[in-house]
Parts: C-alpha cells; structure tokens; sequence
C-alpha cells in the first residue's frame, strides 16, 4: 500500500507522526497494521470529493480502508490512487492556484532564529 499511495501523485510525501507512516504533508493518512489486514486511515476522508465505495465509515471526518493481503492491494491500487489524486486535487485547491500554502511575512527575528 505504501508504494501504491507514494507513486500515485508527485504531491505525495511521507514523514514518521505519531509513531506510523504518514503520508501527504499538512493532512495525515496513517497504515496501521493489524492481526487480519492493514488500515489505511484518512483522517479527514469524509471530505475527499467524488465517490470511493472502498472507504468505509459514516461519521464526518475519518474514513478507512482495509486490505487484507499484498493481492487484495495490488486489486485495490486504482481506487487507492483514484483517492490519492482526489485528496491531492481537494487539498490543493483549499489552498490556491499553484497548491502553494499561504505563508505568513517573515519577522526579522524569526529569521535571525532561523538561520
């Protein structure tokens, strides 16, 4: 699942947070793995435009997918990266054209501490 989610779109990134691999910068996905399956969360999920049958959940802000076996994924990959480009595409366009993140002006002492 972590190849599939890191070669889906060059606006993928990963880092360790919370002691699991997340991934995309600024809006976490967690892999949890599990006795029976892995756990691929979204953590805001119910917000990804269109339509993705394989996310389950109902509430307002996580959504969760489960794939139980290296075939089940390798099965799953266009939806997971259906997804992917969607979550990439929405965060993108909360941020503006160019998906650059409105930065805030750099103090002159800020950027004293920063060098």
């Amino acid at each position: 699942m972590r190849d599939i989610i890191l070669g889906a779109d060059r606006r993928i990134g990963e880092c360790i947070k919370w002691q699991a691999d997340v991934h995309l910068r600024g809006q976490p996905r967690e892999l949890l793995p599990e006795e029976q399956h892995a756990s691929l969360m979204f953590h805001t999920g119910a917000r990804i435009p269109g339509r993705h049958p394989r996310l389950e959940g109902t509430g307002d802000t996580s959504r969760v997918m489960k794939i139980g076996s290296t075939a089940e994924a390798d099965a799953a990959r266009p939806d997971l990266e259906r997804i992917v480009r969607a979550w990439c595409d929405w965060r993108e366009s909360e941020r503006g054209v160019g998906g650059a993140a409105k930065k805030k002006p750099v103090t002159k002492a800020a950027a004293r501490r920063s060098r």
